[in-house]
């Protein structure tokens, strides 16, 4: 590609920025849209990561969760370790359980769930970041209350 290139009306050079600026900054994606001219600039790190260590947590969720549910009351360890799929935030940022404050939360204790379902949205440097299900099953508890912050790998929601 020609250094005197031109889409979208920006150079390569203004696009190679704004590359380096998702590479090595704290936005995971750019999107330029002028006309029938669409750039879009993604960090393939930023945003795929997050899913299959939802996913792969699988194994290590049950492994892990008996360690989770050890500071609960006893008959709360007791009942939730052998049935319950822990979801983890998958990056940092704030927990928000509905879409906005006005709005219905995405799922409440006792509501049913399908794989690919929304639970929860973590902001993060000012993106919303939609978490989806990796599991069927019923909504047994949520760990932390809307607008709190998470840590990654946090337990947020067990899922029976």
């Amino acid at each position: 590609m020609s250094e005197n290139m031109i889409a979208c009306n920006l150079s390569f050079e203004d696009i190679n920025k704004l590359a380096d600026k998702v590479e090595n900054g704290k936005l995971s994606k750019i999107k330029i849209k002028n006309g029938d001219c669409e750039i879009i600039i993604e960090k393939e790190n930023k945003v795929m990561p997050p899913m299959p260590p939802v996913i792969g947590a699988v194994p290590s969720a049950v492994s892990q969760a008996p360690a989770v549910q050890s500071a609960a009351p006893a008959d709360t360890a007791e009942t939730s370790q052998p049935s319950g799929n822990v979801v983890k935030a998958p990056i940092v940022g704030t927990y928000y359980s509905a879409p906005g404050p006005d709005k219905a939360p995405f799922v409440e204790v006792g509501k049913n769930v399908k794989k690919g379902d929304v639970l929860m949205i973590i902001e993060s440097m000012k993106l919303m970041n939609e978490v989806q299900s990796d599991f069927d099953g019923v909504v047994k508890e949520i760990l932390v209350e809307n607008g709190t912050a998470v840590e990654f790998d946090q337990p947020v929601m067990i899922i029976e």
